[in-house]
C-alpha cells in the first residue's frame, strides 16, 4: 500500500503542528522544513481546516494550529478521509475491472484482508502516538515491519 502525496503531506502537517503547539505556524514554515510545495500544502491545509483538524488564524500575525488534541486524532480515520480509494489491484475497481481471473482468483480476498489488517493497526494509533517521546505503541501494533528472508 502506498499513500498519496496528499495523505503524506497531511500527516506531516499535523505532526509539525503537534510539535509546535506553543505558537502559530505558517504554511511556509511547514513547506520549508519538509521541502514541500507551498501550493500543495495550501490544498492540504484548506481540507484540514474544513474538517476542523486545523484552525486557521487570518491576518498579519496569523497562522495555523491544531483544532483538536493529538490524542483525539485517529490515524486510521485520517488516512481513510484523505485517501481516494484502497484499490490494491484492478479487480477492486468494479467499473474498470478487465481481469479475466476475477471469478476464480483468491488474490482479491487476500489483498482485501491485508488492507483491513493495515487499517486495523492504524485505527489503534493517534497522532499523539506518533510524536517524539510518546509511549511505545500498544501491544499488537508492530514497531517496524520486516521482510521475510
Amino acid at each position: 500500500m502506498r499513500l498519496t502525496s496528499f495523505t503524506d503531506y497531511t500527516l506531516r502537517t499535523l505532526l509539525y503542528l503537534s510539535a509546535h503547539r506553543d505558537r502559530l505556524v505558517t504554511i511556509q514554515d511547514i513547506a520549508d522544513v519538509h521541502a514541500i510545495s507551498k501550493n500543495h500544502l495550501m490544498k492540504v491545509v484548506y481540507q484540514l481546516g474544513q474538517s476542523g483538524l486545523v484552525e486557521t488564524v487570518r491576518g498579519r500575525n496569523g497562522g495555523l494550529r491544531l483544532g483538536r488534541e493529538p490524542k483525539d486524532i485517529n490515524i486510521g480515520q485520517l488516512i481513510r478521509d484523505t485517501e481516494t480509494d484502497f484499490y490494491m489491484a484492478e479487480c477492486f475497481d468494479r467499473d474498470h475491472n478487465t481481469c479475466p481471473l476475477t471469478g476464480d482468483c483468491r488474490l482479491k480476498s487476500a489483498l482485501g484482508q491485508a488492507t483491513r489488517a493495515y487499517l486495523d493497526v492504524l485505527d489503534r494509533l493517534t497522532l499523539q502516538d506518533m510524536l517524539p517521546g510518546a509511549a511505545p505503541p500498544a501491544e499488537g501494533v508492530p514497531v517496524i515491519l520486516q521482510r521475510r528472508p
